[in-house]
């Protein structure tokens, strides 16, 4: 359900992007795909502990680790939920580090304001996700058979099914794939996915944030060329 691949290109963009979450050492299954560069063994002892999000409340995290799931499903290699994506998302979203924002991003407080939006969306899209549901079938989206599941999130993906008045249900799931898609090809599960020799060996030895405790970049040297390279990346 994902509807796309990934280019080399874009995958370098998305691992500029996922570097800010390089060093976070509460992620109990998503794993940098540098991260053996980085930090191996921080993230190997930390993984034995559970995830605790750090934004959304436990039913919201196990609705995104259920569309995640989802537009990134198992099959011959570990999808999404494998590779810990809603992890990921649950980190980017809670330090309002933007990966898909509506508008260009040209300078630190673009960069605060669009995450501060995503955190909007993301929460106005999960209530809806629920609330159509229910409308639809009687129950959260959790609560629904998998077949029920599936047709509602292909009313939202593919336009051949699209239905009326739900055009801000289909605005969150695009938004939901980006994260997803990002997510899991910035992972070490997604990058043996990814079909490209060339980037698994140059991947491991790309550097990750180097600054941790500052995820936003909200408190960098004011170094004008600097933040427009990285604001560049990022957007």
């Amino acid at each position: 359900m994902a509807g796309q691949g990934i280019e080399r290109r874009q995958a370098l963009r998305y691992i500029a992007i996922a570097s800010v979450a390089a060093t976070f050492p509460g992620f109990s299954q998503w794993t940098f795909a540098c991260s053996d560069h980085l930090h191996g063994a921080a993230l190997t002892s930390a993984a034995v502990q559970p995830y605790r999000p750090l934004f959304f409340s436990s039913d919201h995290f196990r609705l995104v680790e259920r569309l995640a799931e989802m537009i990134i499903p198992a099959d011959d290699t570990p999808g999404a939920k494998q590779a810990g994506v809603a992890e990921f998302i649950d980190f980017m979203v809670g330090n309002r580090v933007p990966v898909s924002a509506r508008n260009e991003i040209r300078s630190t407080q673009d960069a605060i304001r669009a995450g501060e939006d995503a955190q909007v969306r993301f929460l106005a899209g999960l209530n809806w996700i629920n609330a159509q549901s229910t409308s639809e079938f009687g129950h959260p989206f959790l609560d629904c058979s998998a077949d029920q599941q599936k047709s509602f999130l292909e009313m939202l993906a593919y336009k051949t099914k699209f239905k009326p008045a739900t055009e801000s249900g289909r605005e969150f799931f695009q938004m939901m794939r980006d994260y997803t898609v990002i997510g899991y090809y910035t992972s070490k599960i997604g990058l043996e996915a990814l079909g490209y020799p060339g980037l698994r060996t140059a991947w491991p030895k790309m550097p990750g944030c180097t600054h941790p405790d500052d995820p936003e970049h909200a408190h960098l040297p004011q170094s004008a060329d600097h933040s427009a390279a990285t604001l560049r990346i990022v957007g």
